[in-house]
C-alpha cells in the first residue's frame, strides 16, 4: 500500500471544531496540511488560537488563495449554508477533489426540510444525491463511492450509535422513546452568547427547543433510512456549564422476553470490531469524563425500577467523535487508511 500523503485544506479553521481538526490532523502521518482558511485573522499563525498546535503550519489565509488542483480533500467547518456554495462551484470542475462537510448542508436529503429547519434555501440540491451521511461505524466501505461526505451532528451521533443496532434487531418498542441529551456549550460555537441569552449562561444548565430542535429531522431521517422503521421519540436537549462533552440518556421499553443483558450483548457484538465504541458492563454509571479529548464513544445499559424499561447512556466528546474526530475517521475510510490513524 502506498504511503503517499494527501494534501488537505481546512476552511473555517479558527472555530472550535476547526482547531480540534487541525490539532489532530497535524499529527496524522498521511496528511499534509496545505491551507488553513478563515475570513478573519488572515496572516496569523494558528498557534495564536490554540497553543496545543506546535507544528509549523501555513498561516491563516483566504480560501481564494487555494490552488485546487493540488488539493485531494477539503474540510468545510463553516456556518450552515456556506459549504454548499463552495462545493457547487468546485464539484464538477475538480473531479479528483473530495469534500467533508461538518455543517448541516448535506445531512438532510429533503431540501424542503432543510429550508424548514435551517431557514435557508438549499443552493446545491442536485448534489445531495451525490453525498453520503456518514456515521463512520455505519457506512464502512460505502463511503468510497462518494466525493461529498456529510459529517453528522454531535447529538445525532450520540443517539444513533446506541439506538440503531437495537432497532434493526427489533429488540425495543418503537413508541415512547425519550431522549434526554446534555452538551457542553462549545456545541453552540463561538457565537454562543448570540444564540443563548439566559441568565448566568456559563454557570447554569439550560433546557431548550424540545419541539423543533434542528437535529430531530436528522435523527428521524437516518433511523428510517437505516431501519425502515417508524419511530416515535421525543428529544430534549440541554446546554451544560462545561465546555465540551455530551451525555445522552435514552429511555426505551423492551420487547417481551428481552432483557437488559441481551441489549448489552447485542451492542457488544455489533461493535466488536469497532475500535472507538466501547460497550460497558451492565448498570455501569457513566459520565462524559472518560471520553473527553478522544474519538471514543462509551455506552452503558442500565436497568430502572420499571421492569421493562431501561436507560441507555451514551457519552462522546461533541467536538471530536461528534465533529472533528469523526471527520478524520471518515477521511481514513475514504482514502483507505487505517481507521485508527491519527485518532488513537
Amino acid at each position: 500500500m502506498s504511503k503517499k500523503k494527501i494534501n488537505v485544506a481546512i476552511i473555517g479553521a479558527t472555530g472550535y471544531t476547526g482547531l480540534d481538526l487541525i490539532y489532530l490532523l497535524s499529527a496524522h502521518p498521511r496528511v499534509n496540511i496545505k491551507y488553513l482558511c478563515a475570513r478573519k485573522n488572515q496572516g496569523k499563525k494558528v498557534s495564536f488560537f490554540d497553543k496545543r498546535i506546535k507544528k509549523n503550519l501555513p498561516k491563516i489565509s483566504s480560501s481564494r488563495n487555494i490552488i485546487w488542483s493540488e488539493i485531494d480533500l477539503v474540510y468545510l467547518s463553516l456556518p450552515n449554508g456556506e459549504a454548499q456554495n463552495i462545493i457547487k462551484k468546485l464539484y464538477y470542475k475538480y473531479k479528483h477533489l473530495k469534500f467533508i462537510d461538518l455543517s448541516a448542508d448535506f445531512r438532510i436529503t429533503n431540501p424542503l426540510k432543510y429550508k424548514e429547519n435551517y431557514k435557508k434555501k438549499h443552493k446545491a440540491v442536485s448534489l445531495i444525491k451525490d453525498s453520503i451521511y456518514s456515521i463512520s461505524e455505519f457506512v464502512q466501505n460505502d463511503i468510497r463511492k462518494y466525493r461529498i461526505v456529510a459529517n453528522p451532528g454531535c447529538y445525532p451521533t450520540s443517539i444513533q450509535l446506541p439506538l440503531i443496532p437495537l432497532i434493526k434487531k427489533n429488540l425495543i418498542n418503537f413508541k415512547n422513546i425519550i431522549i434526554d441529551s446534555k452538551s457542553g456549550y462549545s456545541g453552540a460555537g463561538k457565537n454562543l452568547e448570540k444564540k443563548f441569552t439566559h441568565k448566568n449562561l456559563y454557570n447554569s444548565t439550560f433546557a431548550y427547543n424540545p419541539k423543533k430542535h434542528r437535529h430531530i429531522v436528522e435523527i428521524d431521517q437516518e433511523i428510517k433510512k437505516l431501519t425502515s422503521k417508524n419511530i416515535n421519540f421525543s428529544f430534549n436537549p440541554h446546554i451544560l456549564p462545561t465546555f465540551r462533552g455530551i451525555l445522552s440518556s435514552i429511555y426505551v421499553d423492551l420487547k417481551r422476553k428481552v432483557s437488559a443483558k441481551k441489549i448489552q450483548k447485542t451492542l457488544n457484538k455489533y461493535y466488536k470490531k469497532d475500535f472507538f465504541v466501547k460497550v460497558l458492563k451492565i448498570n455501569t454509571n457513566l459520565g462524559s469524563g472518560n471520553v473527553l479529548y478522544s474519538n471514543n464513544c462509551e455506552i452503558s445499559i442500565c436497568e430502572t425500577r420499571l421492569k421493562n424499561r431501561i436507560v441507555i447512556f451514551c457519552a462522546i466528546d461533541n467536538l471530536i467523535k461528534g465533529a472533528s474526530g469523526q471527520a478524520i475517521q471518515n477521511m481514513n475510510l475514504l482514502f483507505r487508511f487505517n481507521k485508527k490513524l491519527g485518532l488513537k
